[in-house]
């Protein structure tokens, strides 16, 4: 190859020999520009640290209310504004590029990406955020990890937040929690959930001991609008805890056990209505299911394999199986509980059932400090209702109901269907 080369510089021929002499030097003069160029990268390689956060991952919104907590945010002058946050101002984030900040007595950059997929029916834009730090040690990004977590897990114990499933876990923006004292059931009844609840969170240690998974479940049932649904609000909101709703009919079991691995210890995770769900239902017994392979009989599409919806061992496994999550609530809610499988509701999976009936004539004591008198006196603080006790009798004010303020005296009707 030299002896070529040779040749064709020493040759007769000017025109090959300069020009392959000028590509030569050309191509030299490219490499040798780029090697500075290596050198920097490969430095910065060795001697900084990188983390990247996509937004396929819960963290991201994690990352975006610590930005919100930091001082260097108001400095910086390319943002971009965001309501994913989910607090009741705007939120001012960094725009797409990179910017750099101080933290923790160390230089950071952070970068902003933003790619375009443009394949497929409709258009989909990935993000993800990337912090660079000088350093080698792992634990550093460790501890800057977990202050975010701190930061994130300070916000949601302030805030109950409902979230539902699309590709990863959503927080609903116009979700607002309800306060337990707004929710009335017989008496007792609130306060025994509300002890149950906290004797679990302070049986963690017991249940390691045991060797028993650390969750608990509850069934709520009972006919529509009775407050099965208020009462898990009230519940989550009381005990800090934000809740994940799941709807079976948009899950089979590979992405119900990747949803439910994604819900955040200290949560709520909610099966509303499972009776409307095939996968909830009580299986066929051994006569009823040789009356369905009778000729005649309608057939249903099976899904053995679980890859178009969730089957009951699907569910039974993410309840109490080998991935079950720890520290959370599940409660299920059903209308119809005859019609739910007994393995789904055995003492394990749910271990305490609560029946919510339809109101009856023992309901109005309770209801009136409530709803009603904050209807009739809005402005009134000091009030009394006469001969209300224990053994308040309906029929006794009914019709009309009298109400008495100690400044004024205000006579109000009430019919009885207006309580009942």
């Amino acid at each position: 190859m030299f002896e070529v080369l040779k040749h064709i510089l020493n040759g007769q021929h000017r025109f090959a020999s300069d020009g392959l002499l000028l590509m030569i030097v050309g191509g030299l003069g490219v490499y040798m520009r780029a090697i500075p160029q290596r050198l920097w990268e490969w430095l910065i390689d060795q001697t900084t640290m990188m983390i990247t956060v996509k937004d396929d991952d819960a963290a991201f919104v994690w990352v975006k209310e610590w930005f919100l907590e930091q001082k260097f945010l108001t400095r910086i002058r390319r943002v971009d504004l965001d309501t994913s946050v989910g607090r009741e101002q705007l939120a001012l984030i960094p725009a797409q590029g990179n910017h750099w900040f101080w933290h923790s007595g160390r230089p950071f950059s952070v970068e902003l990406h933003r790619s375009e997929d443009t394949r497929g029916w409709s258009a989909k834009r990935t993000e993800w955020l990337s912090f660079r730090t000088i350093g080698r040690r792992q634990s550093f990004l460790k501890m800057f990890v977990q202050e975010i977590v701190k930061c994130h897990q300070q916000n949601a114990a302030l805030v109950s937040s409902l979230y539902v499933r699309d590709e990863y876990w959503e927080k609903v923006q116009g979700y607002s929690s309800r306060l337990l004292e707004s929710v009335i059931l017989r008496p007792g009844e609130k306060e025994q959930l509300v002890r149950d609840i906290k004797k679990f969170k302070a049986a963690k240690e017991r249940y390691r001991q045991l060797g028993v998974p650390y969750h608990r479940g509850y069934l709520f049932y009972g006919p529509p609008g009775t407050g099965k649904s208020s009462l898990i609000s009230a519940l989550a909101a009381n005990f800090g805890m934000s809740i994940y709703a799941i709807s079976l009919t948009d899950f089979n079991d590979k992405s119900l056990m990747k949803a439910i691995r994604d819900v955040p210890p200290n949560s709520v995770i909610l099966f509303e209505d499972i009776d409307c769900m095939k996968t909830g239902k009580a299986r066929l017994d051994a006569e009823e299911f040789s009356k369905k392979q009778m000729p005649g009989c309608p057939e249903e599409k099976a899904d053995s394999g679980g890859l178009l919806s969730v089957t009951l061992s699907g569910l039974l496994n993410v309840l109490d199986g080998f991935n079950a999550p720890e520290n959370v609530l599940f409660i299920m809610t059903t209308n119809k509980i005859e019609t739910l499988d007994p393995a789904l509701i055995r003492p394990g999976r749910i271990d305490r059932k609560i029946l919510f009936e339809n109101p009856d004539r023992k309901f109005p004591p309770f209801l009136l400090p409530t709803f009603i008198l904050s209807i009739v006196f809005p402005k009134t603080k000091n009030f009394t209702i006469p001969n209300l006790s224990p053994c308040f009798n309906v029929n006794t004010f009914l019709p009309p109901l009298h109400f008495t303020s100690k400044n004024t005296t205000t006579k109000t009707n009430i019919s009885k269907n207006q309580f009942i």
